[in-house]
């Protein structure tokens, strides 16, 4: 087992190493020029349509547009927003987390262009669902499917691991350590809340998430702007080291500035999951009449994950300066760095983020492994066999030992990107095209409004 784990790290290593990294960002890079920095101009317009009731629909989809990113929110906001965060501080020292602000800039063009494509290349299944993202855009609209088929693939397998065992398995450890539960009962307990909502579907799945999702945000957030407002005079001191360590590599592994970017590139790409093609397949599923308008939307996920939860944890743990000596990492170091300031009180804050965040991204995997799995296998009779399957994984990484599934999951992960970004570099034009209709759109509504607002209406 020993030797599997080392031949696994290693190949972890090299499918996580540079390359694949200058990739993600180079074509988050990419799309932003192309597109004129879209994220910027119209991030207005994207936080209107995500929070407006009602936008399209009557247009054909399953979810709405909020349950559609809700649902990619509880794939994302994860074990990464904790545990991520607080791994690449110790590593990559808090100049790290400049570079993910930077990364997770550039990759809301990424999120963007994914969520285009799935829309315009979505198809409508035997079922009577939606079913879309990378796999049909790269067959349809690159007219690869050999590309398809392996983004499926590692898409299926890597659901049960990234997005489920070794999720649980963070639940049930951080339960047992904080609240002294057993590793059996939060597992059958994690079980059966996963059955209740993924047997039932893309529907439920979107409502519970749209309920869910929003109040374990707030919830974490809020608790991290209490220690920010207590402590406000700690928080330029903060900002002023993490820009400053972002170019000289202060406190980083060996105290080079690539460790900075590169932990920092990596845990922000783990976070908000811009360029591995997961979050298209639940924008696949909204309804609605322009690839742009649920892009928009899609869009903003990045912003809520890494640029506002994941600064969180990232400013709290910089301000405490716990990070320092290597002593602490992961959920205990983002714990200490809350119960800092918050006393007894910090370490539940973080537990009860961490079992949140986790038991959201096993709902929001389970979508996404299902639609690549119903990709590679047609019958709708076998999803069934699948949700089943998935739905007992989580009791068994809730009670296992799980050094190498959390490893198989990494490089399984990390090679679902790589015919993604292909697709999305080869259909760029596609993604501009689009862009140029809602762009239109915006333009038309707006002067709509001031036209009323001229009239007196």
């Amino acid at each position: 087992m020993q030797r599997i784990e080392e031949v696994l790290g290693t190949i972890s290593g090299y499918v996580w190493g540079v390359p694949l990294l200058i990739l993600i960002v180079g074509t988050g890079i990419y799309l932003t020029l192309r597109l004129g920095f879209l994220q910027l101009r119209l991030l207005p317009y994207a936080l209107k349509l995500t929070f407006t009731k009602n936008v399209d629909k009557d247009s054909e989809g399953d979810i709405s547009h909020f349950q559609a990113l809700s649902t990619a929110m509880a794939a994302t906001v994860g074990t990464g927003n904790i545990v991520g965060v607080a791994t690449a501080v110790v590593l990559g020292g808090p100049g790290a987390i400049f570079w993910m602000w930077l990364s997770a800039f550039f990759g809301m063009a990424t999120k963007y262009g994914e969520a285009v494509l799935a829309v315009k290349y979505r198809i409508t299944d035997s079922q009577g669902k939606m079913a879309g993202g990378p796999m049909y855009y790269l067959e349809h609209g690159l007219k690869q499917k050999w590309l398809a088929v392996l983004f499926a693939i590692f898409g299926a397998i890597a659901a049960f691991g990234i997005g489920n065992m070794t999720q649980s398995n963070s639940v049930a450890a951080i339960t047992v350590d904080t609240f002294g539960v057993p590793t059996w009962v939060t597992g059958l307990i994690l079980t059966v809340f996963a059955a209740l909502v993924i047997l039932g579907g893309i529907k439920t799945i979107g409502k519970v998430t749209a309920f869910f999702v929003p109040i374990m945000v707030i919830f974490y957030v809020f608790a991290g702007l209490i220690i920010m407002v207590m402590n406000i005079d700690l928080i330029p001191a903060a900002l002023g080291t993490i820009f400053s360590a972002a170019f000289t590599g202060e406190a980083a592994a060996g105290g080079a500035i690539g460790a900075a970017i590169r932990y920092g590139v990596a845990r922000g790409v783990f976070s908000n999951e811009a360029g591995l093609g997961s979050a298209p397949i639940a924008a696949a599923a909204a309804k609605t009449d322009m690839p742009g308008r649920q892009a928009l939307v899609s869009m903003t996920q990045v912003l809520f994950d890494t640029l506002i939860v994941c600064s969180i944890t990232g400013i709290t743990i910089v301000m405490s300066g716990l990070y320092i000596g290597g002593d602490l990492e992961g959920a205990p170091l983002t714990s200490a760095a809350f119960a800092q300031y918050l006393g007894g009180f910090g370490p539940y804050v973080v537990a009860i983020g961490l079992i949140f965040f986790a038991s959201s991204t096993i709902i929001g995997w389970s979508y996404y492994g299902e639609k690549c799995f119903q990709y590679l296998f047609k019958s709708p009779s076998l999803l069934i066999v699948y949700r089943v399957l998935f739905v007992a994984a989580v009791f068994l990484g809730a009670t296992a030992s799980l050094t190498v599934v959390w490893t198989f999951s990494d490089v399984m992960n990390g090679l679902m990107a790589v015919p993604n970004l292909i697709g999305l570099l080869g259909l760029s034009g596609v993604i501009v095209y689009e862009t140029k209709r809602i762009v239109a759109k915006a333009k038309e509504e707006k002067e709509t409004k001031a036209e009323l607002a001229r009239s007196g209406n």
